[in-house]
């Protein structure tokens, strides 16, 4: 990087979405340490990130939120990740800590679990729980960082604000509530320190991965508009599990690095990293750097019209590399083929994997074609449909009848108690 004369360059690692703790569903455990596997993974993998901060040496380590898939993590896990955040504090490398809805306690209330680093004074750790500006004297200069961790409505605007507005009005007064209180910080700013927002936030224009499904807590959507300032040098995000530059113009870079590793099968094929930076005030440059994390692998086959579809499983099986993988095996068969799967060779052959899941599923629980009698426009009375219904099912020949005089008999009985009641009235 070519420098101005006397311009502050401050190197920065931003890593985000560790989940420390999560996924355990994909590991095993392992009897020489008695943990899970998948929580080695991660703190296998979080150490190459510490590692990296460490060897380079990095000025300062920023990350943006969600330590752990809860508020409540249980201790053997907090320890695990205090361990490898307490190599920063012997290397003296100040370290911001933002705090994730994962990290919040419902709704905002009762703390969160990361706000410990504040209470216990652990030195050169920020704990970012609140919109606020810290100003970091790292071994290369200060420099500025603006924490906003996960917001919730509530945390804004009263309930009796939002009665009667619909969601897109709600999220437009937040918005513009948000975007009041963040101007406050940026009138405070020093021009000349170089600066860093730091946000636990899902923008307007993200491409989802995992985190649709894990969010908790109430939280919204904000524009990217209001994150590409001149004031920031570079936008440091949390939340969104799938590495991307949102502001292709880098002015400034608008980065989720991604989570550390792969939660689960929706991140199959996600890369996995953490994001360096060489930060000077008006420009940053920066690159991610994947990690080497645990290969997910979905094997799908349909043996459903296999002569042999024991050998077409197996020959399946074959094409993927599944060494030390998380593999599921989904294959569809019909009902008189599974009695032909033999489960030994199936085990067998998937072996090889860290841990693998098996789900068969027979085509005939799958859409069947629509029956033309039977469609939407048609008022054909619903015993005459049952009628047809069941002349269209070889499977169920042998109880039509019954399944006729039942519904008979139910039909029968609605209509008496529409009667009484009717009467009664």
């Amino acid at each position: 990087m070519t420098k101005d004369k006397g311009q502050i360059t401050i190197k920065i690692l931003h890593l985000s979405d560790i989940h420390m703790g999560s996924g355990f569903s994909h590991g095993r455990i392992n009897p020489a340490t008695g943990l899970n596997t998948r929580l080695e993974d991660f703190v296998n993998t979080l150490s190459r990130c510490i590692d990296r901060a460490i060897a380079d040496p990095v000025d300062l380590v920023i990350f943006g939120g969600d330590a752990f898939p809860d508020a409540t993590p249980p201790p053997y896990v907090q320890q695990a990740f205090a361990n490898q955040f307490r190599r920063l504090v012997d290397a003296n490398i100040p370290t911001v800590l933002l705090v994730g809805n994962h990290d919040q306690h419902s709704q905002g209330l009762g703390g969160a679990s990361l706000c410990i680093y504040r209470t216990l004074g652990v030195p050169g750790f920020v704990v970012g729980d609140t919109l606020t500006t810290h100003c970091i004297e790292t071994r290369n200069g200060k420099v500025q960082v603006i924490t906003l961790p996960w917001l919730t409505r509530s945390t804004l605007m009263t309930r009796q604000e939002t009665e009667g507005l619909s969601l897109a009005e709600v999220n437009q007064l937040l918005t513009e509530r948000l975007q009041v209180v963040l101007e406050g910080e940026i009138r405070r700013l020093d021009p000349d320190v170089p600066t860093v927002l730091l946000a636990h936030l899902m923008a307007d224009n993200a491409t989802l991965g995992a985190e649709r499904y894990l969010a908790v807590g109430k939280g919204f959507t904000l524009p990217l508009s209001l994150l590409t300032r001149p004031c920031f040098d570079y936008v440091a995000l949390g939340h969104v599990h799938r590495h991307q530059n949102l502001n292709k113009s880098n002015n400034p870079p608008v980065i989720y690095p991604g989570s550390i590793e792969r939660v689960d099968f929706s991140e199959e094929k996600e890369d996995k990293g953490y994001v360096m930076i060489e930060l000077e005030r008006g420009k940053a440059e920066w690159e991610f750097c994947p990690l080497l994390v645990r290969d997910f692998c979905t094997i799908e086959v349909d043996i459903s019209k296999a002569d042999d579809p024991q050998a077409v499983l197996i020959k399946a099986i074959a094409k993927y590399d599944i060494e030390d993988a998380v593999v599921r095996l989904i294959y569809k068969l019909r009902s008189e083929q599974m009695d032909l799967i033999e489960s030994s060779s199936l085990n067998a052959a998937l072996s090889p994997a860290h841990t693998y899941t098996i789900q068969a599923e027979l085509v005939s629980q799958l859409a069947r074609p629509r029956i033309p009698e039977l469609s939407a426009s048609s008022s054909i009375d619903p015993m005459e449909a049952l009628k047809t219904y069941l002349n269209n099912r070889e499977d169920l020949k042998d109880i039509a009848g019954s399944m006729l005089e039942a519904a008979q008999k139910l039909l029968a009985d609605d209509v008496e108690v529409w009667l009484k009641a009717t009467t009664n009235e």
